[in-house]
């Protein structure tokens, strides 16, 4: 096993777990800037008002994307078992 190699499968690793954690990474962080600004132009400054609606869209996002994630989850596995397969031989 190479050092090249290894650091193929880790920038793979890194490049995979950025890619499935996006979308819901996304929608938090503009859910939580739109309900800053509801907060700022309304006054209200209850702190677990950006909770709730945050939880929601996650939710929402992982029934979307959920299987999208997977395959890209169980695509990095398979890879993943390919070298281990490749070293051995």
């Amino acid at each position: 096993m190479s050092e090249n190699m290894i650091m193929g499968i880790m920038k793979d690793a890194i490049q995979t777990g950025l890619i499935v954690a996006a979308p819901i990474l996304l929608v938090s962080i503009l859910v939580g800037l739109i309900i800053s600004i509801f907060q700022a132009t309304t006054q209200i400054q209850e702190q677990t008002l950006t909770f709730v609606p945050k939880l929601i869209a996650i939710a929402f996002v992982g029934v979307v994307t959920g299987s999208w994630m997977l395959h890209q989850v169980v695509a990095f596995t398979e890879r993943i078992f390919g070298y281990i397969a490749h070293i051995t031989q």
